[in-house]
């Protein structure tokens, strides 16, 4: 497929899906002669107003009007929350184009591995996705082309996937920015962010909550606002992302919750040599983690 030349659906043009459809017009249909198009669409219209307006995309549809949308689309990507992703596929499954390549941006993938087969036609590919990228604002007033610049991009491949259309997607995720591929399972994704990205969310959380005093950060230097910079968070969104991860990130707690243990116990009773150690390892396999970089 000639990436320039494709017809993309964007289904939910909030800030993932806005960045989509900016980066696709600004680094694929750009270039000279190409003949692609952008379709969005989203359940309100005044974002959708806005991206037509800016020239990010070509038509705006409604959601009462997507079933008009989805068969002129060779490739759509749909930025809604988990569970609504299942029943958008769920309820517009007889609507998408023969031969189209779909997939998602959930950040998390067990709930795709069952539901798939029963929700997605024969004639169709769905590629899982998750794009490794975020930001504490949500719209797409806040959607950026140059977002998805050198961030790492997660894909699944499945035995039902042709290699055709894994190669497409791979060729448009460097094309958009990102500067790695990471491909995996559905189950190690769930596992590894549940601890680099869920465990996060819920720890920085937990930091903001424990404080007594909102003008403690009168006295930051800078470590408090590092750590907490994603408690600003889309309360409806990690909900659901923690529970529907919660076997794996509930695990991960637990691990974490003994390492804190261990830091109480040496602090109160004043083990500075344990304490050293500890913090010496620590330092230690920080500068390790930093090193390790896993792509295809």
């Amino acid at each position: 497929m000639q990436l320039k030349n494709l017809c993309y659906g964007i289904v939910g043009l909030g800030i993932m899906g806005g960045s989509f459809a900016k980066s696709i017009r600004e680094n694929i249909l750009c270039q000279s002669g190409a003949q692609g198009k952008i379709f969005g669409c989203n359940r309100s219209t005044a974002c959708l107003e806005t991206a037509k307006a800016e020239g990010v995309i070509d038509e705006a549809f409604t959601s009462d009007k997507v079933s008009e949308m989805l068969p002129r689309c060779d490739i759509v990507f749909i930025c809604l929350y988990p569970h609504a992703t299942i029943d958008f596929l769920k309820n517009h499954k007889a609507e998408f184009k023969s031969g189209a390549i779909i997939s998602d941006i959930s950040g998390v993938k067990g709930i795709f591995e069952t539901a798939l087969p029963e929700i997605v036609r024969n004639d169709v590919d769905f590629i899982i996705g998750h794009p490794m990228a975020g930001g504490e604002k949500e719209g797409y007033a806040a959607s950026n082309a140059k977002f998805f610049v050198n961030h790492n991009y997660i894909l699944i491949p499945r035995e039902q996937n042709r290699q055709e259309n894994l190669e497409t997607m791979r060729l448009l995720i460097a094309a958009i920015g990102f500067s790695r591929i990471t491909e995996t399972t559905c189950d190690i994704h769930d596992y590894k962010i549940g601890f680099t990205s869920q465990l996060c969310h819920v720890i920085a959380s937990a930091l903001v909550e424990s404080a007594e005093d909102e003008g403690i950060t009168a006295f930051g230097g800078g470590s408090f606002e590092d750590l907490t910079r994603i408690a600003m968070i889309n309360a409806p969104l990690w909900s659901e992302l923690f529970i529907s991860n919660k076997e794996k990130l509930v695990s991960h707690i637990e691990r974490f919750e003994k390492c804190m243990e261990d830091f109480k116990k040496k602090i109160k009773s004043g083990d500075s040599e344990g304490l050293n150690a500890m913090l010496a390892n620590v330092r230690e396999k920080r500068i390790k983690m930093g090193s390790i970089r896993t792509c295809r």
